[in-house]
Formats: C-alpha cells, structure tokens, sequence
C-alpha cells in the first residue's frame, strides 16, 4: 500500500480519529498546529500535528488507524512534521507521550525534564493541562 502525506486542515473525520486513539481534542480549535495526514485511496490512514513555537515545535497528536498500524505511517508521517519543523528554520522539535516511548526513542528522541521546556512549548495546553504529568517529555534537535 502507498500512502501519500499531505497538509489538511483539520476536520471532523481528523478529530474521530484522535478520539478514538485517546489523544487531547480541547484546544484543537485554538491551536496554532498544522496537519498533515496519509491517505491512501482516500481513506485517512493517520494523522500528525506540529504546533510551531519560538524556535522549537510540538509534535502532536501522532495517531494511526488500527488497520494501517505496523505499517510504517507513523514513521512516515513524524518524519515528515521534521522535515517541515526543518524547512521553517526551527531548530527542536518537542513531544509529550503517555504510550509511545519506545517508538519515538528509535526516532531519536530523547526524555528531557519537564522543568526543561522552553517557555513556547510549556505553554500550550498540552503541556500545561491537557496531558497528565506523568507524560513522558521528550525532543529532538533538528
């Protein structure tokens, strides 16, 4: 299966989809992320954000159909908001994560202290409230 990433604007189908992978939907009509999704054949196959600020980024809402899971879109897609974070002149890009660890680690990511995190990044809702604070905090330099 070929899936083709692509920016999109967020919408009702994006936001089941970071439902049911029970990731924070809150302050999605206020933040400032862009989108970008794989689809194949039409059907959306996953979704990652990536929400600019200062000179660093949050990566967001990395989720994956279960039908598409296993098959590298996450990877696809996470490289994909890191080449768009570079292509903006930015130098880092930052996570939270509660389950995924383990696959951003082999991406490269490392854990940071909370208490570490550039102000930008600190104050979006999903570091400051949406996530819980046992979230693992990690980042990348770009």
């Amino acid at each position: 299966m070929t899936a083709a990433i692509a920016a999109e604007s967020l919408g009702p189908e994006l936001v089941r989809l970071l439902a049911e992978n029970q990731l924070p939907t809150a302050d999605l009509p206020v933040s400032p992320a862009h989108f970008f999704t794989a689809r194949a054949d039409g059907h959306l196959l996953g979704l990652v954000g990536l929400e600019p600020r200062g000179d660093g980024a949050l990566l967001r809402s990395l989720a994956v159909a279960r039908a598409a899971r296993g098959l590298g879109i996450g990877t696809g897609l996470v490289r994909h908001a890191e080449r768009a974070a570079a292509s903006a002149n930015l130098r880092a890009v930052y996570l939270l994560t509660t389950t995924a660890g383990e696959f951003f680690a082999a991406l490269g990511y490392e854990p940071l202290p909370r208490s570490d995190a550039p102000t930008g990044i600190a104050s979006t809702a999903e570091f400051s409230s949406l996530c819980p604070d046992t979230s693992a905090f990690m980042y990348k330099k770009l």
